[in-house]
């Protein structure tokens, strides 16, 4: 792995605040501006004022994927052991949190020696069925490098030549290329200006509070999950503590690699 260490998109951290998502500084924030409707089975697990903190995409009618960390940063564990359900809203809808599995290779705050072992997924079981929205199926095929992905979440958000800036718990989208898909899918966040870049047209990665997103890959029979947001690793020089440059390196857990162990949990496949 390189060298660079690789920080986790958890909730709290010493930045300004005020949108989700890193874009690219020549674009607009306005064209990442995404509608919930439009992906209804993504919703967000904890609000402390206009803040949305974590990610989770609903992939069963009771079941639904995100980062592992999230449960810890979050009060979902600690809400359960105290003998109740975990509140979430899905689609406008109130849904109650009544289980959590975390994947067997999840160590919380791993070592950097350990990176590629630990895998970095949680299940979050809900006390009742959702009838709607339809939840999203898992990306089984080993084929996402060089495919184009869409990225969602409420965290923070800033532009490649300065790294996040603000956090107004928007909901935004961003798109890029997969330039990695090994135990874990990478995203290179590319510099438009430079020559050869491979940035796309909403080019971006996912800020603070965005673990535990889905980056998404657009099939024939509609959207499936491919990865969920796990952390960053800061571009070559950055300073200390600044995320979201250009060059930085978006990781997200790869789901093909886990379909098996997600399936073992909720009985039966996705799709």
């Amino acid at each position: 792995m390189p060298s660079r260490i690789l920080i986790v998109l958890i909730s709290m951290a010493s930045f300004a605040t005020a949108n989700a998502i890193v874009i690219r500084h020549d674009t607009g924030y306005s064209q990442y501006v995404a509608s919930e409707s439009s992906f209804p089975a993504v919703f967000w697990l904890e609000q402390r004022s206009q803040r949305k903190v974590c990610v989770a995409t609903l992939i069963h009618s009771e079941w639904a994927l995100t980062a592992a960390h999230c449960v810890e940063e979050t009060d979902i564990r600690g809400h359960i052991q105290r003998g109740g359900e975990y509140i979430v809203q899905i689609a406008g809808l109130t849904a109650g949190v009544d289980r959590v599995v975390m994947h067997p290779n999840y160590a919380f705050r791993y070592d950097e020696a350990n990176f590629d072992q630990e895998v970095d997924l949680a299940l979050l079981h809900l006390e009742a069925s959702v009838p709607l929205p339809a939840p999203i199926a898992l990306y089984r095929s080993s084929d996402e490098r060089d495919r184009v992905a869409t990225m969602l979440g409420w965290g923070f958000s800033g532009l490649g030549t300065t790294g996040i800036q603000r956090d107004d718990g928007r909901f935004r989208q961003a798109r890029n290329l997969v330039s990695d898909a090994q135990s874990r899918l990478r995203f290179d966040f590319d510099d438009p200006r430079l020559p050869g870049t491979q940035a796309v047209d909403l080019e971006g990665l996912p800020g603070l509070g965005d673990s535990g997103g889905p980056a998404l890959l657009e099939t024939e029979t509609g959207w499936h999950v491919a990865g969920v947001a796990v952390g960053e690793i800061a571009a070559k020089d950055a300073p200390v503590g600044v995320q979201g440059l250009y060059g930085a390196v978006g990781v997200y857990e790869r789901i093909s690699a886990h379909a098996l162990w997600i399936d073992s949990i909720t009985g039966e496949s996705a799709d």
